[in-house]
């Protein structure tokens, strides 16, 4: 509906596997593009809108479904049947699980499920493929349960993430998304 004749493209990168029934829909005049970077798997019926950005190295399940203006970090996994909100940002290294409804932006390196969308864990099996050593994952890990699971309100941990935290690449990346979250974080 949104499209209406302008000169869009659709930039689909290198390596990308597209399954059966897959559809991905041209940009608009909003951003002019989608996006699907290289080495991306694309299953059976998933669905990219227009204006999406897909990262490298995403694996998109069965069914999942993007909505328009979605971004998606590299080597993050979409399970099967999840459906993205429009204009959500699913960051880096992150694992929506199965069935379930992404509504509110989603950090990086992390794991959700469950509706409505919680933080479950970190993505600690796909942090160690990457290579991330377990002293960069305890510190992940320590970050998102200060956020998630401690008694503070967001705002003071995050507060406290920055200042007591050791500012390695991965908490300053966990820093940013958080505060350039438009829609939220789930």
């Amino acid at each position: 509906m949104k499209y209406d004749g302008e000169n869009t493209k659709t930039i689909i990168g290198d390596n990308v596997t597209v399954r059966e029934s897959v559809t991905i829909n041209r940009g608009t005049k909003a951003f002019g593009k989608t996006i699907v970077g290289d080495n991306v798997l694309l299953m059976t019926g998933t669905h990219v809108a227009h204006d999406c950005i897909v990262g490298n190295n995403v694996v998109m399940a069965n069914l999942a479904t993007l909505g328009g203006h979605v971004e998606v970090g590299d080597w993050s996994n979409i399970g099967g049947g999840v459906m993205v909100h429009q204009f959500v940002k699913v960051g880096t290294q992150s694992l929506i699980g199965g069935g379930f409804t992404a509504k509110q932006d989603v950090p990086p390196y992390i794991i959700v499920s469950g509706a409505p969308l919680r933080f479950v864990g970190i993505n600690k099996v796909g942090l160690e493929r990457r290579g991330f050593d377990k002293e960069t994952r305890d510190v992940i890990k320590k970050a998102y349960r200060t956020y998630f699971v401690s008694k503070l309100n967001r705002g003071q941990a995050l507060d406290y993430i920055r200042k007591s935290m050791p500012q390695i690449e991965e908490i300053k990346n966990i820093i940013d998304f958080i505060d350039l979250s438009e829609r939220g974080i789930i």
